[in-house]
């Protein structure tokens, strides 16, 4: 499902910022709000209903901040080279007062720009925030790194 199958297309991860929050295909996604979800109560975070289009929710009361965003369990994304980590600040979203949820969608659920979308996992502009992607298309390769803290860190803008 994460190999791009060459007759048919399906399958792999893309990286898009069409897409709001990222997406997963149904097997994946469930595997994944299970195994967070898990992770979460074992970091005492209290679970809250779902705020659609979101699944797994939690209190964001008494939840420590960090420069990175909520002290949430990290998300590890494995790649050929390398582990690309998420922070809470990538991948939690503030959808209330008091509560957050993480920012990853069903594949239902999420509007797809493409008549036929094929792919199993898209990273979306949430995720992507405040990481700098290289892409070296000769030798076919991507980089990833992070600031190690969220813009907002840096920049606080009046408001009116």
């Amino acid at each position: 499902m994460l190999v791009i199958d060459r007759k048919s297309g399906y399958g792999g991860t893309k990286i898009s910022t069409s897409y709001s929050y990222s997406t997963l295909k149904t097997e994946i996604y469930k595997a994944f709000i299970e195994a967070f979800v898990r992770e979460a109560k074992a970091m005492k975070l209290k679970r809250v209903a779902a705020v659609e289009p979101f699944a797994a929710c939690f209190s964001s009361k008494g939840v420590a901040r960090t420069k990175l965003g909520p002290a949430v369990p990290t998300i590890d994304l494995v790649l050929e080279s390398g582990v690309w980590r998420m922070f809470g600040g990538n991948s939690m979203v503030e959808v209330g007062k008091g509560v957050m949820c993480l920012g990853f969608v069903e594949e239902e659920i999420q509007e797809f720009k493409d008549e036929e979308e094929r792919t199993s996992i898209v990273i979306g502009g949430h995720q992507l925030e405040d990481i700098v992607l290289q892409f070296d298309l000769a030798s076919s390769t991507m980089g990833f790194s992070s600031a190690q803290s969220t813009c907002s860190k840096y920049f606080n803008l009046p408001t009116n």
